[in-house]
């Protein structure tokens, strides 16, 4: 038996990834015991007990840049949080600490290398965060999704493994007449699903609304998530339509039978969402949010685009130019078939088996 502590979260990207890692270790050896550590109030604190894990908080937070004087507290969350963590390894004697990135991986990773516990980092992004490059220096390994790390990492610690992602993403191409019967939609029409991470996405969401009578139009038919705010709108805009050919929901959970009806997609550029795309081979126009840190979902996205394996709408232009672009792409069967072929080049199936086994190898070092 190995005693694991993993620690992170904030978004759905840090935190599906982290249980990915979880399960797969589980997997290798049931007797692995896991133990998470997050950030008070954030949803792993609701997501990771769901997966069957437990979890303990920490008070810490991050900063907060619209109201400067909001972080005069950070320094007494940061210091609570550190002597927490120190009794939580003190008691649960870890043999490893994976960090995902998020508030929390910073207290726990610092405190383990204090402690002399051997620490993995985990990052999802092309462009490294700031939790991340600061308790890099004493990780043993650092595992990553994209190419050119060494620009924030020590090179000789960097293992290329991708983002670990659900299972039954792998598994969509037997489910596609299930998958058109869950919708309500027909097999025969071209199908654009609209993911916006799990809040949604402001822009794309407007964009949709405001092409909706055009992409119907032109023979498509449309998977919608919108995210709490805009689905009493979208709602009105598809009854207002009468139409029978747009699902709308403000969460969809059963995103493998999602991709199974998917022709192509629209999306945000989120480290998770570009995995499970390549994973799942589907022809895309990424959006990526202009406002996440280091405006990491643009050097995602370009990740692709420059290898041809996605197109990319700025947000700024997403109103204007986005459902124009999408029936463009819907009606170039060539053009699709390219990118779903490069796309797929770039998913790594194995990612979350790859982590787990550097995981144990740092283990059966000491």
């Amino acid at each position: 038996m190995k005693k694991i502590i993993i620690s992170g979260g904030g978004t759905g990207g840090h935190i599906y990834p982290a249980v990915a890692i979880a399960n797969e270790l589980k997997a290798i050896d049931s007797t692995n015991e896991i133990l998470f550590v997050g950030a008070e109030g954030k949803m792993e604190m609701e997501k990771v007990p769901k997966a069957g894990y437990k979890i303990i908080g920490l008070p810490i937070a991050g900063i907060n840049r619209s109201n400067m004087l909001a972080n005069l507290g950070l320094p007494i969350k940061l210091i609570k949080s550190l002597w927490k963590t120190y009794r939580v390894i003190k008691d649960f004697k870890p043999d490893v600490a994976i960090g995902v990135g998020g508030y929390a991986s910073g207290p726990t990773l610092i405190m383990a290398n204090f402690l002399g516990v051997p620490t993995l980092i985990q990052e999802q992004n092309s462009f490294a965060g700031v939790t991340n490059k600061f308790v890099a220096k004493k990780a043993q390994k650092i595992c990553v999704a994209y190419p050119n790390m060494e620009q924030f990492f020590p090179k000789e610690k960097i293992v290329m493994t991708g983002n670990p992602v659900r299972k039954d993403i792998l598994e969509t191409a037997s489910k596609r007449e299930q998958a058109f019967k869950h919708f309500g939609l027909a097999p025969e029409r071209k199908t654009l699903l609209v993911i916006g991470g799990s809040q949604g996405a402001r822009t794309i969401n407007e964009a949709i609304f405001a092409g909706l009578n055009d992409l119907i139009s032109n023979d498509l038919q449309v998977i919608w998530q919108t995210g709490k705010l805009f689905i009493d709108k979208a709602k009105q805009a598809v009854e207002s339509l009468q139409t029978q050919r747009v699902f709308v929901s403000d969460f969809i959970y059963e995103m493998d039978l999602a991709y199974a009806a998917a022709d192509l997609v629209v999306s945000r550029a989120g480290a998770l969402s570009v995995s499970e795309l390549c994973l799942a081979e589907k022809p895309s126009i990424l959006v990526p949010l202009p406002t996440a840190a280091e405006d990491h979902q643009t050097q995602n996205a370009m990740s692709l685009v420059n290898v041809k394996a996605a197109w990319l709408v700025k947000d700024a232009e997403a109103r204007d130019v986005l459902v124009d672009d999408v029936i463009k792409l819907a009606d170039n069967k060539v053009e699709m078939q390219q990118l779903s072929q490069n796309i797929k080049t770039l998913a790594k199936p194995n990612a979350g088996k790859e982590i787990a086994s550097e995981v144990l190898k740092i283990i059966n070092r000491r």
